[in-house]
């Protein structure tokens, strides 16, 4: 399946890539290297390294500039590539995203500040500072983990100070797609949960920043652009069909069971670094019969 044209590098199937690790906890970074290309072989349009599904939190400064680095390469086009910039800092995150400037990325995506509760004026002076960076940022709504909610009108504000192009908007609340279009009609939407993604590709959403195309790329992918086109004979069905597994986006054990889906669907995902612990009992079955169940549909 070839990736559709973009107009911008933060538009379509962009996937938060997990992070192979060996069974010592190692980053994998061959294994890395070969999941970015399948992923752009099964028509994802490019990929968000250093996310929190692919746990950069545990990432050494090294490890996590070498991740960029690798999913460039093996992306064979820098602007395929969406480095995860955010720090508890405003410094360190503008590190970040000149390393990805450097390395030759072409956008970044960021939280507001994460360490405290920032006000607005402080959250406008955190994206100015990495937007000093050069590359388009993409801001990252995630009022659960954050406790700072990037309402409309405070995306409308970063805006249109010219310091975020997009967001991905993961509250949960679909109605903010239509709000943040009426409020900053030139800010683009981004899908940022896997299990709203159909509701906000039809509120005009332009990209889907994903965690289950991980494991099933074309299926996903398929998916996404059904549901942008507005062809719902083949979205609905293949969304209510997916559904078991994109609601793992939203909730705490999403890395582990977006890794045990990739290593069930024979794609490398391996162990998750301490704290998070692998799924047992009841989680880990649910995980399990769902992706079971999708490839015996023939989901890949």
């Amino acid at each position: 399946m070839a990736s559709a044209p973009r107009t911008r590098p933060w538009h379509g199937v962009m996937v938060a890539t997990a992070l192979p690790l060996s069974d010592d906890l190692r980053v994998d970074y061959d294994a890395y290297a070969a999941h970015v290309a399948r992923l752009i072989d099964n028509g994802c349009d490019g990929v968000v390294p250093n996310g929190s599904l692919g746990e950069y939190q545990t990432l050494t400064d090294d490890e996590r500039a070498r991740v960029v680095r690798t999913a460039v390469e093996a992306a064979g086009d820098g602007q395929r590539v969406m480095p995860g910039v955010s720090a508890y800092g405003s410094a360190e995150a503008r590190r970040w995203a000149d390393q990805a400037a450097e390395a030759g990325a072409g956008s970044v995506l960021l939280l507001p500040p994460n360490a405290y509760r920032a006000d607005p004026d402080a959250v406008a002076a955190h994206y100015a500072e990495v937007a000093r960076s050069g590359l388009p940022v993409v801001a990252y709504n995630n009022p659960h983990d954050t406790r700072i909610d990037l309402t409309p009108e405070l995306l409308a504000r970063l805006h249109g100070e010219q310091n975020i192009v997009a967001v991905k908007e993961f509250s949960g609340d679909v109605r903010r797609g239509y709000e943040i279009a009426e409020l900053a009609p030139g800010l683009d939407l981004l899908i940022g949960a896997d299990d709203v993604l159909l509701e906000l590709a039809l509120a005009g959403a332009v990209g889907w920043i994903a965690g289950y195309p991980n494991a099933f790329p074309a299926a996903c992918t398929r998916l996404y652009r059904a549901a942008r086109t507005g062809d719902l004979d083949t979205a609905l069905p293949l969304y209510k069909s997916l559904h078991p597994l994109l609601r793992w986006d939203s909730r705490t054990e999403f890395v582990q069971a977006v890794k045990l889906s990739m290593d069930l669907a024979g794609r490398h995902g391996g162990p998750s670094r301490p704290p998070r612990s692998p799924l047992t009992g009841e989680p880990e079955a649910a995980v399990r019969a769902a992706t079971e169940k999708a490839l015996a549909e023939g989901h890949r």
